[in-house]
């Protein structure tokens, strides 16, 4: 298992409101894997302890990259594995600003649902249920917390989609389903 010092991601926590770090340029040697997971409703733990500081938990999630089906946290010269059992973010809140979906997730991160960061249906690891995620960033995604999933199916329309009768609900121009009725 690789060697990971969380005293030095503390060191930047005061650098948490500048905007996100250009992971997607860094190729870092992989350096193994460490005891760091993200469960299923959001919460990050380190070596089976809660992370409970949110500024810290910001901070590795700005620099959380997905390749395939593995997570990892980069910087400029490493690269370290990490356990997502499911998707990294969880959608707590929304509202409708000027006709667009505005979504925020577990860790304040806002986006407006649209082409660029789009509602699809996938199954979730740990039930198997087909349900909406939002793409938050970068291929990561967040599934809908139930509480906001429910306020939202509340406002949808039934729509019929490849043959098929779905929730749907719109964000401007962009039409998304919530799920098969």
């Amino acid at each position: 298992m690789a060697n990971f010092d969380l005293g030095s991601f503390q060191e930047q926590i005061s650098s948490q409101q500048r905007a996100l770090p250009p992971i997607e340029t860094w190729d870092p040697d992989f350096c193994g894997n460490i005891d760091m997971q993200i469960k299923h409703d959001g919460s990050w733990f380190y070596m089976g302890t809660p992370i409970g500081r949110k500024a810290l938990v910001k901070l590795f999630a700005s620099v959380l990259k997905r390749e395939g089906d593995e997570y990892f946290l980069v910087t400029p010269v490493e690269k370290v594995g990490i356990q997502v059992e499911d998707a990294p973010f969880i959608i707590t809140q929304w509202h409708i600003e000027e006709g667009e979906l505005v979504l925020t997730s577990n860790i304040g991160d806002v986006l407006k649902v649209s082409a660029e960061n789009p509602i699809e249906l996938f199954n979730d690891k740990l039930t198997g249920a087909t349900l909406p995620y939002a793409k938050v960033r970068r291929n990561l995604w967040a599934r809908f917390h139930q509480n906001a999933f429910y306020q939202l199916a509340e406002l949808g329309q039934e729509q019929i989609i490849k043959g098929q009768s779905h929730l749907t609900l719109a964000s401007g121009d962009y039409r998304f389903s919530l799920g098969t009725l």
